[in-house]
């Protein structure tokens, strides 16, 4: 295998691949007239992506990814060179030259992503799953809460995750969709494939799969086989109270009161007539100046409503 590639795109996907794998893992190159694929995987997770590169000799080899991602980080060149010298792949620039050893090839191979069943923006699509997919837990026992559910509906994807005393929900616009998708996906494969989409990307999926590809890249990812929440599992039809913030503010104000909550930082939230009052407390029992006695604190905060309009002029409500 011989090639010429550019150092900034290869090191973008090369650096993808590594965040989306196991640091121990291996990348296989395969170099040909339309450029170089990079992909890698396990029967857990897999990727695919393309960079551009011009091809003098055909060929494809494995080699550790972390190693290859670190040497490309770190140069300072605009293109490199890639030769295969031997049982190494020597990377190539002016004054310098690298060599990394060549792996057994038994890396399993790509049998390509099940069908294509639906699109989606990307950007809205990371946005949505940044959102959901950082209510999950990240260790619980029951992987049902270490997953993020993509369900499809028509021409609305709804995402939904739970760490048991969170739900969160999303609802954003599909397009192209072929048949429908309900797969419980992990939460963080699904956060860090989501991070390198670009433009458009395809949902596929079957009984063990779940595929995200765009002009460039595929990322395969296990789904897991732990069940599916439901959003309505939680009732949210019933409210009596409702009350319009200003996001920034209310986040602000929860930093500064959750400094005093204990250790599963519990909030109170109380609805006046014209504020919302947070408050939390903890037990300090370490004793010393701040509260030698290990008497309870409490820390209230007020934010005070917009007021009504005056009579005669619409506003929004506040119940």
């Amino acid at each position: 295998m011989d090639l010429t590639s550019l150092v900034r795109p290869l090191a973008a996907v090369t650096n993808a691949a590594v965040r989306l794998l196991a640091r121990q893992a291996r990348l296989r190159l395969r170099a040909s007239a339309s450029g170089l694929v990079v992909s890698g995987g396990d029967h857990e997770l897999a990727v695919r992506f393309t960079s551009p590169a011009t091809t003098h000799t055909d060929g494809e080899v494995l080699v550790p990814a972390a190693p290859f991602a670190e040497t490309l980080r770190m140069l300072d060149v605009d293109q490199t060179r890639l030769v295969v010298e031997g049982s190494r792949l020597v990377i190539r620039t002016e004054g310098a030259r690298f060599a990394l050893p060549l792996q057994d090839r038994d890396l399993h191979q790509d049998t390509g992503p099940p069908p294509k069943l639906s699109e989606v923006d990307s950007a809205v699509l990371a946005s949505a799953v940044r959102t959901v997919a950082g209510t999950a837990a990240r260790d619980d026992p029951l992987l049902l809460f270490t997953g993020v559910r993509v369900q499809s509906a028509g021409e609305e994807l709804r995402l939904a995750a739970a760490d048991r005393y969170r739900m969160a929900v999303a609802r954003l616009p599909l397009h192209a969709v072929r048949d429908p998708t309900d797969v419980l996906v992990p939460a963080a494969s699904l956060t860090e494939a989501t991070r390198h989409g670009r433009g458009t990307l395809g949902l596929h999926a079957d009984a063990g799969r779940f595929v995200l590809s765009w002009a460039g890249g595929v990322v395969t990812t296990a789904v897991l086989d732990a069940g599916f929440l439901s959003e309505d599992s939680i009732p949210s039809n019933t409210v009596d109270t409702e009350v319009e913030l200003n996001a920034g503010d209310l986040a602000a104000a929860v930093r500064r009161v959750g400094v005093y909550s204990a250790d599963r930082r519990i909030l109170t939230l109380e609805v006046g007539d014209a504020h919302l009052r947070r408050a939390s407390a903890r037990q300090d029992t370490r004793g010393g100046g701040g509260n030698p006695e290990g008497k309870r604190l409490r820390w209230p905060e007020l934010t005070h409503l917009p007021r009504p309009p005056p009579a005669g002029r619409p506003g929004p409500v506040h119940q």
